[in-house]
């Protein structure tokens, strides 16, 4: 078997037995703070409180992993990445159990995206919508990578067909319509050349079957606001509304205009 699907297992052993130490350290403190109950641990009495809960394993039937409170679960899963997270769920039932909780993908989600969606609760989880969230990032890319190589039918295959689709470019050109939008980028690709499209802050909203992403763009030596909006027909998502604003030039106060 491929040595990979333990990577992730091997990965969260070591977070679960540091945040165990974290979290006796911190209990050692608080009984100190108590006085009554107070101990001085010391690191040798550390390491002796982990072997201690093998002891227990062996006795109730329960794994090191079931006897854990939950606050340590989900900090030692929140040192995971998401490819971390999907090994570890592979090697066992036990650990596909942990992979698969709510409350680590819902911290994973914010630690790669936006805390702006805190507030939200995913109909299918928070699993599902990080993995949604993934998708349309990377369909966002891809838009982009589609503007740097010029390519009217890639672009073409990007757009949904329809009559309400519309698109705003940095030169303030608006057009509505498929044959239309198409055409107006059609007239960009001739007229730029080498174009050097960087995207950052970017932040994205899922919903069912449709979905907007925000960003600044950063296009030769000018930036912009970029707003896509991505709905899903047919197993796919597809663009029906991009919004640039006008670039502005670095370092300037005039204005640069430039298709995007």
């Amino acid at each position: 078997m491929d040595i990979s699907f333990f990577s992730g297992a091997v990965t969260f052993i070591c977070c679960v037995f540091a945040a165990a130490a974290a979290f006796l350290t911190r209990r050692s403190k608080s009984k100190s703070d108590g006085g009554e109950d107070s101990c001085n641990l010391n690191g040798g009495d550390m390491v002796e409180k982990i072997p201690v809960m093998v002891v227990a394993e062996k006795q109730t039937g329960a794994s090191m992993m079931e006897q854990l409170v939950p606050e340590i679960t989900t900090h030692a899963l929140s040192y995971l990445d998401y490819p971390s997270l999907c090994r570890l769920s592979m090697t066992n039932s036990l650990m596909r159990k942990a992979a698969n909780d709510d409350n680590a993908w819902k911290a994973l989600y914010h630690k790669d995206f936006t805390l702006e969606q805190d507030a939200v609760t995913p109909i299918n989880g928070w699993k599902a919508y990080y993995a949604a969230t993934r998708a349309i990032m990377n369909v966002n890319a891809d838009f982009f990578k589609i503007i740097k190589e010029r390519s009217v039918p890639a672009m073409e295959r990007f757009w949904l067909n329809a009559d309400y689709v519309k698109c705003f470019h940095a030169s303030e050109e608006y057009s509505t319509g498929y044959n239309s939008v198409i055409g107006s980028w059609q007239l960009a690709f001739n007229w730029e050349q080498n174009v050097d499209v960087e995207i950052r802050d970017v932040k994205a909203r899922v919903m069912t079957d449709s979905a907007w992403v925000t960003m600044k763009a950063y296009l030769n030596m000018g930036s912009g606001n970029v707003t896509n909006v991505f709905e899903f027909h047919n197993g796919r998502w597809y663009i029906v509304h991009h919004h640039c604003s006008v670039m502005l030039i670095h370092g300037g106060a005039g204005q640069q205009v430039v298709q995007g």
